[in-house]
Parts: C-alpha cells; sequence; structure tokens
C-alpha cells in the first residue's frame, strides 16, 4: 500500500514475499526512484512500512518493519546519482556495507555512506535508522573535507541530538513549507551535517550562526507549541531541552524579531481563538478554552485577547 497525505511525504508499505506483480509495482514506486533494491534482512518474507519527505534538495527516510535491507548494487550505479546519505542509528545494532566493508552502528551512532558506490543497510524491529541523502555538492561547501568522513562511525552528542530532533520535525512539517521555507530547512540540515563532519573555522561560524541556530529555533518553538496547555511552561524548561541557557535561547528568539515570552502569548492567544471558533466547542465555558490555551488568569486572558484581537472572548464566540 501506497499513499502521499501530503505533497513531498510519500509513504510505502508492504509485507510480503520479495517476488510476484505485487511486489515488482511495489519496489519500484517505493525503491526506484531512490535507486534502490530492496529485499528481506531476515527470513523470506520483507515487512516495511517507509515513509519518504522530500524537502527541497535532500531527502529524509523513516523506514520501519520487521523486515527489510535496501541495497545499492552495481547495475543501480547506472543512475549517476553521488549523492550523500547520512545514515541515522535509533536502536538495536544497525549494520551498514560500503564496498564491501561492514560497520555496525549504535544507537546515536552515524555514518556517512556514498551513493556512487554499492551499499547496504537494513532494520529490523530491534534495528531501526533513519536517513539524510543531500547532494554531494551541498554538503562539499559547507564542509569541503566531508568525503574524507565516508564509512567512518560518526558521534558528537550535542551535535547528533539536534540532528535527530530536527529529522523528525522537519519530515514531517518539512513539506508544508513553501519554496523559500524548504530551501532554508534543507540548508539548515545540511548546516548540521557539516558541523558533525567537521570543517574548518570559516565554514563552522557560517554553519552555526545560520543552520544550528535556525534548526535550535524551530525545535524550541516545536516545544513551546507542544506544552502550550502548561501554564508552568518556562523558559528554562525548553532551554535545557535544547542544551542552551537561558540567555542563549532568550537571543535565539530576539534574533528572530520577538521574545520567548511575547512568542508563547501569541500561540496561546492564537489557540484559544482557534478553539473558541470551532462549532464543536460551542458547549465549552470560556474559562475551560482559556485553561486549555495555557492560561491560569481568566481576567488577564479577556485583556490580551481583546488587546490582540480588537474583540472579547465572547463577542469572538458569537460571531
Amino acid at each position: 500500500m501506497d499513499a502521499a497525505k501530503t505533497p513531498g511525504i510519500f509513504f510505502h508499505q508492504y509485507a510480503g514475499l520479495p517476488r510476484g506483480p505485487a511486489f515488482e509495482q511495489w519496489r519500484d514506486r517505493a525503491c526506484g526512484p531512490c535507486g534502490l533494491d530492496v529485499g528481506p534482512s531476515r527470513g523470506d518474507s520483507i515487512d516495511c512500512r517507509l515513509q519518504i519527505s522530500v524537502i527541497g534538495d535532500i531527502a529524509l527516510g523513516i523506514p520501519e518493519g520487521a523486515s527489510a535491507q535496501y541495497s545499492r548494487t552495481q547495475s543501480s550505479l547506472a543512475d549517476g546519482s553521488d549523492d550523500l546519505v547520512l545514515i541515522s542509528a535509533h536502536a538495536g545494532l544497525v549494520r551498514v556495507g560500503q564496498n564491501g566493508c561492514t560497520l555496525e552502528l549504535a544507537p546515536s551512532q552515524m555514518v556517512l555512506a556514498d551513493m556512487s558506490v554499492t551499499g547496504t543497510v537494513g532494520h529490523t524491529d530491534e534495528d531501526r535508522f533513519t536517513t539524510i541523502r543531500m547532494p554531494r555538492r551541498a554538503l562539499l561547501d559547507i564542509s569541503p573535507r566531508a568525503e574524507d568522513k565516508l564509512s567512518q562511525v560518526l558521534s558528537d552528542g550535542a551535535i547528533a541530538e539536534t540532528i535527530f530532533r530536527y529529522h523528525a520535525l522537519a519530515a514531517n512539517q518539512g513539506p508544508h513549507l513553501d519554496a523559500v521555507g524548504q530551501r532554508l530547512t534543507a540548508q539548515h540540515m545540511i548546516d548540521l551535517v557539516g558541523l558533525l563532519l567537521g570543517t574548518d573555522a570559516e565554514h563552522a561560524s557560517l554553519a552555526r550562526g545560520r543552520g544550528q541556530a535556525a534548526a535550535r529555533l524551530d525545535l524550541m518553538r516545536a516545544d513551546v507549541m507542544a506544552a502550550l496547555g502548561r501554564n508552568d511552561l518556562c523558559l528554562s524548561e525548553v532551554a535545557m531541552r535544547s542544551g542552551l541557557s537561558p540567555r542563549q535561547t532568550q537571543r535565539l528568539f530576539e534574533q528572530a524579531g520577538t521574545t520567548f515570552t511575547e512568542f508563547v502569548l501569541e500561540q496561546r492567544l492564537l489557540l484559544a481563538r482557534k478553539l473558541l471558533s470551532d462549532p464543536r466547542a460551542k458547549a465549552r465555558k470560556i474559562s475551560d478554552i482559556a485553561h486549555s490555551a495555557g492560561f491560569s488568569d481568566l481576567s488577564y486572558f479577556n485583556r490580551a485577547f481583546r488587546k490582540r484581537f480588537g474583540a472579547t472572548p465572547s463577542e469572538t464566540r458569537e460571531v
């Protein structure tokens, strides 16, 4: 079964033996455009659920399931792709082959793989990974010696954690962005990979000021959005989750033209207005909606709402 719920996000699923018309059709749709072949990673059958998110000129992969191995074969090299792929282990022991050599990745370890040579990587329910596929030239622009790190186990706690979290965020939200937003998200991801691989001082400064800062801000905004209903949400908590000090966190928000407090208030007010305008919430008390949006003081909520939207919560509900 294949589905594309959002342009740029593709879901491919297959369970069964790796033969027959249904398998061939699925393989052509799921892995053909990627220049890969697919077979079982254990046993005789494939059990695969694959999400591919295309954002600008990068592709983020999230494979799941009990048995699937993806291969870059000698015949598939004819497509001429020389993209580079960062493979990140999330669980178990992920085995990655490149040019006949095999290495194993423990959770939080990564490896840079080369699409211009043969290779394999597989997953089971216990052994899971994600991928970032990017143009070679784009990565070399920020990390000129990236190719020196091919097929080496990579691990950098802070950068790796940011890559893991930004991958999850971008894979689900990136394809919804406009062309400019997608291009920036792709560049930020490549900047993070460049920092992981290492680069010279000039490129590192650029990658930190551009990609790492933007990724951290996006992640902190996502953390805020996920916790809007909590009236105890605070700057220090969000900062700690991103490995930053409160002052560093505040500076990132200020560089984006706001403050942490202003951003939280704006998102809470927008959430409250959305709930007030929802016909399904007609029976809910305004105080309950205010509480759901993270406001513990109803009087403050009413004042802030009227100042922001020029109408009281009650008037908004009546429209």
